[in-house]
């Protein structure tokens, strides 16, 4: 018999489960609080919880908890990189950021992807499977539990493609931002896509305060072909129009990441093109120096290209960033991790 995901249910989820049971509805809110405030790590730890009930849960529900299997700490920054392993072996990958306003993780949505974008380690073996609300969570509860620290900003900006885990992006989304469990404010979430638009447009229609950062990285339609798979089924124009319509339905900035890869869309005609192409609509672009990948042949622009694509920008009034970059030391690039272990790297 297949366990039920019990991490991955809301609290009224969880109350007609235990109400089903013969229980009074405020053990839901006890168990609820154990999975999403104190993130217990068995049934066992639910201390106010009776035997009897905690034997229950234990023979039919799983209790989603990823085993950490490898952990770097950048020695310059502090940046720390996570390999986590999932109950059927699959891998991911996670990272915790320091900043002065506080901790953010950036986590996976799925284990590999299928977008194939040409500078990303996380595509070069395909898709694997989707990950289910409660691994998306239990990427943010371990690390939290790890550092002994609350974290304040999430990213869902690693392994995979959000928009293409919609159903169970949005029930994460729910769990996360949950007044009786974390409890971080949607505007303190980040959501990235390559631009599936039908899903930008129902995401838009949710009109949640999170953060849609489209990972643009071409000016035009050409350079995006090249660059993004993705371009062949949905046409630059339209993406842009479903960036608009975000702005329009939620009232939230865009944010625009753009992988500068050097001799390929670093000049100064790209930046006009780039300014041309965002020109008039509320956001924020994140400038970032690509990451070389061994299967790749994409190298980082020198420092004064990159501030001269900045200052282009810049004079054409648009909103931009370089990203600092953390973590170079420790497999960088999203992906590098979890392919050098899977591909045998091992440590």
């Amino acid at each position: 018999m297949t366990k039920a995901d019990i991490k991955s249910w809301n609290r009224k989820e969880l109350e007609e489960f235990i109400v089903d049971r013969g229980e009074k509805p405020f053990r839901a809110r006890q168990i609820y609080a154990w999975l999403h405030q104190r993130q217990a790590a068995s049934f066992q730890e639910m201390t106010d919880i009776s035997k009897d009930l905690k034997e229950q849960l234990a023979k039919s529900c799983e209790l989603t908890v990823l085993r950490q299997e490898r952990r770097q700490i950048s020695t310059i920054d502090g940046t720390r990189k996570y390999l986590f392993a999932l109950a059927d072996g699959a891998m991911i990958e996670s990272v915790l950021m320091r900043y002065k306003h506080g901790n953010s993780v950036c986590i996976s949505s799925q284990a590999g992807c299928r977008m194939g974008c040409r500078f990303c380690a996380s595509t070069l073996d395909g898709l694997v499977r989707n990950l289910t609300p409660a691994e998306m969570l239990d990427q943010i509860y371990r690390i939290s539990s790890d550092i002994g620290e609350r974290i304040s900003n999430v990213v869902v900006m690693g392994t995979g493609e959000p928009l293409d885990n919609y159903e169970n992006l949005l029930k994460f989304l729910e769990l996360l931002t949950d007044q009786w469990g974390l409890h971080i404010s949607q505007r303190n979430v980040t959501v990235s896509t390559c631009g599936i638009v039908p899903r930008i447009r129902e995401l838009a229609e949710k009109k949640l305060q999170i953060t849609l950062a489209l990972s643009l990285h071409a000016p035009n339609q050409q350079k995006r072909l090249e660059l993004m798979p993705v371009a062949n089924k949905y046409e630059l124009h339209e993406v842009m129009e479903a960036c608009w319509y975000y702005f329009e339905q939620t009232g939230r900035r865009v944010t625009f990441e753009y992988a500068l890869a050097g001799g390929v869309n670093d000049r100064e005609s790209d930046a006009r093109e780039l300014a041309e192409l965002l020109g008039g609509l509320n956001c924020h672009v994140n400038l970032i120096p690509v990451n070389p990948i061994r299967e790749r042949k994409f190298q980082q622009p020198n420092g004064n290209v990159i501030q001269k694509f900045k200052n282009k920008l810049e004079k054409y009034g648009i909103n931009v960033t370089i990203r600092r970059e953390m973590g170079r030391d420790i497999d960088g690039a999203c992906g590098q991790l979890r392919r050098r272990y899977t591909s045998g790297g091992g440590e």
